[in-house]
C-alpha cells in the first residue's frame, strides 16, 4: 500500500518529468521515431534544452570537454563536495523515450523543488547528463563517465564512425576541444557518492507490483567483434563443396552462441548486428562481420563463457576453412553497489510505502565507469512490459512520481559515507 509522502514538494513531479520526456523525445534525427547519438546536432540541441533545465532549476550549467550535460547546485557554502546524480541523454536507433533521460529529468526536477523551498545541504548536488553511454556512433560505450571518472582513452579519438568521420573530428564540429578532455576528470575527494535513477528494462519490478526497486550490482559485459574470410565466387558457378561462405560460416557462429548461452542459466549472448560483403544477391559472400555480447553476473562466468565461445568460432572456421579474427571491444567488470547508499535508498523507499526489493542490473549503467571514481547506486523504476531500446518503452505517471519521491527522499536524508545524522540539515 503507499504511503502519503512527507515531500510535498514531489507531489506534482510525476507530471513535470513526464512532460520533459516528451518535450526531449521531439528531439531526433529520425522523424516518427527516437534516434539521438553522440555529437550529432540532435544531440547537441538536446544538451541545450537540458542546460536550460538546469538552470531554471536554480543550478548554474555547462556543458564539459565530452559533451556531457553538468549542473549544479551549490552547498550551505560554495565549494562543498557534491552528491552526483543523473544518467545519460544519448539514445540507440529507433530508441524509446525513457532509457537514460528518466534520471537526468527527474534529478533536475528534484533539485528544482529543494530550490524552490530554499532548501541547502553540508553537501553540493550535480547533476550529469552523460553524453554517450550507449556507443551506438564510435562503438565503445560510457565515454561520457569515463572522461568525468578520469578513464577516458584517447585512442578512442581516432575511431570512425560509419560514415568515416573520426571522433576527434565530431568534438570539434560539437563545438568541443576534444585536446580538452581530461579538463572533465573530477578528483575522488570532490564526489561522496553517485546515484542514478533508471528504468528497470526488465520484468521483475513489473512482476513484483512494485513501481521502484533497490539495484544490488550492475551485471558485467564482453563485446566481440568477429570477421570471418572466405572467398567470394558467382552464386551460380561455384559448387556447394567448393565453397568458402562466410556468412554460411557466421550463421553457424551465431547458433553455435545461442545454444552455448541458453544451456547455462545466468547467462546471455547477444549477436546484434552482422554484415556480409560484398552484399550482392549473386555473389557467395567473401566476408561477414558480426557482433557479440556476452553478459553474465558474476565476471568469472563471463569471462570463461567469452572464451570458450571465441574458441567455438575458431573451430567453425577452421571446419569451414575460414579465417577467423576476433576483437574484443568492450570489458566491463560486474560493479557491486554500495552498501551504505543501497542502505540510504532502502529507507527511502520504505519511507514511501513500499515493499524493498533487492535486484541486479542486467544492462549497463554509468555507474559502471563512476565507480572508478566514487561509490555508486542505483535505483530502479518500472517499465511496462520490461520493454526497452524499443519505441514501445514506457513508464506510467504514477511510477515516475514514486521514483522521484523516492530520489527527493535520499537526496533530503543523505548521509555522507562514515558520518553521523548530524550532519544533516
Amino acid at each position: 500500500m503507499e504511503a502519503q509522502s512527507t515531500t510535498p514538494a514531489a507531489v506534482s513531479l510525476g507530471t513535470e518529468i513526464t512532460e520533459r520526456i516528451d518535450r526531449l523525445a521531439l528531439i531526433s534525427a529520425d522523424e516518427g521515431a527516437i534516434t539521438r547519438v553522440f555529437l550529432s546536432p540532435e544531440h547537441r540541441r538536446a544538451a541545450d534544452l537540458l542546460l536550460s533545465w538546469m538552470r531554471e532549476a536554480g543550478m548554474s550549467a555547462h556543458l564539459d570537454a565530452i559533451g556531457n550535460v553538468v549542473g549544479r547546485y551549490e552547498g550551505d557554502r560554495p565549494g562543498l563536495p557534491c552528491l552526483m546524480l543523473g544518467s545519460h541523454y544519448d539514445t540507440v536507433r529507433n530508441a524509446g523515450r525513457w532509457d537514460g533521460p528518466l534520471g537526468v529529468i527527474t534529478a533536475i526536477s528534484c533539485v528544482a523543488a529543494l530550490h524552490r523551498r530554499g532548501r541547502r545541504f553540508p553537501f553540493a548536488i550535480e547533476v550529469v547528463g552523460f553524453a554517450d553511454e550507449e556507443g551506438v556512433r564510435f562503438a565503445s560505450t560510457l565515454l561520457g563517465s569515463r572522461a568525468i571518472a578520469g578513464t577516458f582513452d584517447d585512442s578512442a579519438l581516432g575511431v570512425r564512425d560509419r560514415d568515416g568521420v573520426t571522433m576527434r573530428d565530431a568534438l570539434t564540429q560539437f563545438g568541443l576541444d576534444p585536446g580538452h578532455i581530461g579538463a572533465a576528470a573530477r578528483a575522488g575527494r570532490e564526489v561522496l557518492g553517485y546515484v542514478e535513477l533508471h528504468i528497470e528494462q526488465g520484468p521483475v519490478l513489473e512482476a513484483e507490483g512494485l513501481p521502484v526497486g533497490v539495484v544490488t550490482a550492475i551485471s558485467g559485459a564482453t563485446r566481440l567483434v568477429a570477421s570471418l574470410e572466405g572467398m567470394a565466387g558467382h552464386a551460380g558457378t561455384v559448387p556447394m563443396p567448393l565453397r568458402r561462405d562466410a556468412l554460411t560460416g557466421a550463421a553457424e557462429c551465431i547458433l553455435a552462441i545461442e545454444s552455448y548461452c541458453r544451456a547455462r542459466p545466468g547467462l546471455v549472448g547477444t549477436v546484434g548486428h552482422i554484415l556480409a560483403e560484398p552484399g550482392a544477391t549473386n555473389v557467395i559472400p567473401g566476408r561477414a562481420t558480426f557482433t557479440m555480447d556476452i553478459r553474465a553476473a558474476g565476471d568469472t562466468g563471463r569471462k570463461g563463457a567469452a572464451a570458450e565461445l571465441i574458441k567455438a568460432i575458431q573451430e567453425i572456421a577452421q571446419q569451414r576453412k575460414l579465417i577467423a579474427n576476433i576483437t574484443i571491444t568492450h570489458e566491463n567488470r560486474t560493479v557491486a553497489c554500495a552498501d551504505w547508499l543501497k542502505a540510504q535508498i532502502s529507507d527511502a523507499v520504505a519511507a514511501e510505502g513500499y515493499r524493498v526489493l533487492d535486484l541486479p542490473s542486467g544492462a549497463g549503467h554509468d555507474g559502471m565507469a563512476m565507480i572508478d571514481l566514487t561509490d555508486v547506486a542505483m535505483i530502479f523504476v518500472r517499465c511496462r512490459g520490461g520493454i526497452s531500446h524499443h519505441p514501445d518503452e514506457h513508464t506510467e505517471l504514477a511510477d515516475v512520481e514514486a521514483g522521484a519521491r523516492v530520489l527527493l527522499r535520499v537526496i533530503e536524508n543523505f548521509q555522507p559515507k562514515g558520518l553521523q545524522a548530524d550532519t544533516q540539515t
